[in-house]
C-alpha cells in the first residue's frame, strides 16, 4: 500500500474504504461479508474508512467490527455531521455523541460538514456558533481534523475552502469531472493551501465501469497495456499530486483485493502521453450521447438571477450519459440544497452568459431544456419542502 501526508504529517493509505456501499442481505448490511472485506483491508494496509451519519446503519457496522477486532487504533475513522438536520448548537452535540456511540469511540479523527453546499449555508452554520463548538472539539482531542463534504462548481469551493481553517476536504472527482464539480481547478487550489484532498465517487458510482458506452469499453480493451475501465480511471488519479486519498466503495472481497493491489503499485508522474490519450478517447466516447457541449470553465458566471449554468449542464448531461434519476438527483442536490436555489428555471433570458461562452452555447434555449427535463413535480416539491424546513 502506498500512503500519502495529511497537513500534519500522519500517513493517510491512497485506497480509502467508502463505508456507504457495504454489502446487503435483503434490506441489512451483511456484517459477515462487511467484516471479511474490512478486516482484509486492514490487513493490507488501507488505513482510511469514511462513513457518515445518514449512510443508513454503516457507522454502527463499522464499530461493531472494529470494537469486536481490537481495530479501531489502527485506522482513521471519517465520519460526518449532518448540518442539514441542525438547527441549534445543542443539535450539533446530540449528533455527535450518537455518531461516537454507534461507532463505540471516543474520537473522530476526520470530521466533516456534510454536502457543504455554499457560504451561505456555511454563514448559518456560524451563527449556530459551529465554530466555537469545532474548536472545542478540537481542544478536546475529540476531533482530530476537521473538514468538509462538497458538490458543486468550482468557484464556490474555493470560497469556502477560504471561509475557515480547514485542515482537509473531500470532493466528486473523476476524469469525467475532471473540469466540473469542485474539478481540478478546486483540487489544485486546496493543494496550494496545504489542504489534503480525499476523492469520492471516483467511478461515479461505478458508472465509469458498468454503464460505459460499448465504444469506450472497446477503448480500453484495446490498450496497451491492459487494464480494467476501474484501474485507468483510479490510476488517472493516483498519477496526480494533489490528490491525498482515492475512497472506493467497496463492496465484494475481490473488489478489495483488486484496488489493493493497484494501489500498491501506481506512482505519481507514471502516466505516459499514449495513457492520457486513452482516457481522453474513452471520454469522447461518452461525451457523444451528452446534451450540451459545456466544459465547465464558467465563463458565463455569475448569473443575475444565480442559476448554476455548469452545474445545471452537467446534471443534464448526466441525465443522458448515466441514467436519467441520476441527473435528477444531483440536480436537486447541487441547485435545490442552498439558501439561495440556483435553479435552471430562474433564467430570465438577459443573455449575458452568452456573450462569454467560449463554446457558443444558446445557454437560455439549453437552460429551459434543462428546466423541461429535470425540474419535474417531484423536484419542485422537494425545493419546497427543504425550503420550508430550511435544510439547507
Amino acid at each position: 500500500m502506498k500512503y500519502r501526508n495529511d497537513k500534519v504529517g500522519n500517513e493517510i493509505s491512497i485506497l480509502g474504504f467508502g463505508c456507504m456501499r457495504f454489502p446487503k442481505k435483503g434490506n441489512k448490511i451483511d456484517y459477515v461479508k462487511a467484516e471479511e472485506q474490512i478486516l482484509e483491508a486492514i490487513h493490507q494496509g488501507v488505513n482510511y474508512f469514511d462513513t457518515a451519519y445518514v449512510y443508513s446503519g454503516s457507522e454502527a457496522c463499522l464499530g461493531e467490527i472494529l470494537e469486536k477486532n481490537h481495530k479501531r487504533n489502527d485506522i482513521y475513522i471519517a465520519t460526518k455531521l449532518p448540518h442539514y438536520l441542525i438547527k441549534s448548537q445543542s443539535a450539533m452535540e446530540k449528533y455527535f455523541q450518537e455518531q461516537l456511540k454507534r461507532l463505540k469511540t471516543d474520537y473522530i479523527d476526520y470530521y466533516l460538514m456534510h454536502m457543504l453546499t455554499d457560504v451561505e449555508t456555511w454563514q448559518r452554520l456560524k451563527k449556530l456558533g459551529i465554530e466555537d463548538w469545532i474548536k472545542q472539539k478540537l481542544a478536546t482531542g475529540q476531533i482530530k481534523n476537521i473538514g468538509f463534504s462538497y458538490h458543486g462548481n468550482s468557484d464556490m469551493f474555493i470560497q469556502l475552502i477560504d471561509a475557515f481553517p480547514w485542515d482537509f476536504t473531500q470532493i466528486q472527482y473523476n476524469y469525467m469531472d475532471e473540469h466540473s464539480q469542485a474539478g481540478r481547478r478546486g483540487l489544485q487550489y486546496a493543494y496550494q493551501k496545504n489542504i489534503p484532498v480525499i476523492i469520492m465517487e471516483p467511478l461515479r458510482g461505478g458508472k465509469l465501469v458498468d454503464l460505459l458506452p460499448n465504444q469506450a469499453k472497446e477503448i480500453f480493451k484495446e490498450a496497451t497495456p491492459f487494464r480494467s475501465a476501474a484501474e485507468w480511471a483510479l490510476r488517472w488519479l493516483w498519477d496526480q499530486k494533489e490528490v491525498t486519498c482515492v475512497l472506493s466503495g467497496m463492496n465484494s472481497l475481490e473488489m478489495v483485493k483488486e484496488n489493493i493491489k493497484i494501489a500498491s503499485s501506481v506512482e505519481v508522474g507514471e502516466f505516459t502521453e499514449s495513457d492520457f490519450t486513452v482516457i481522453e478517447k474513452v471520454k469522447q466516447a461518452i461525451n457523444q450521447k451528452i446534451k450540451v457541449n459545456c466544459t465547465g470553465c464558467g465563463y458565463c458566471l455569475p448569473c443575475v438571477k444565480g442559476v448554476d449554468i455548469p452545474g445545471s449542464f452537467r446534471c443534464y448531461n448526466v441525465a443522458y450519459t448515466e441514467k436519467k434519476q441520476t441527473g435528477k438527483h444531483e440536480y436537486l442536490m447541487c441547485t435545490a440544497f442552498r439558501k439561495e436555489a440556483s435553479s435552471a428555471s430562474l433564467c430570465i433570458k438577459c443573455g449575458k452568459c452568452v456573450k462569454h461562452c467560449p463554446q457558443g452555447i444558446d445557454i437560455p434555449h439549453q437552460l429551459e431544456n434543462v428546466k423541461k427535463e429535470l425540474e419535474t413535480p417531484t423536484y419542485k416539491i422537494a425545493r419546497f419542502i427543504i425550503k420550508t424546513l430550511r435544510i439547507w
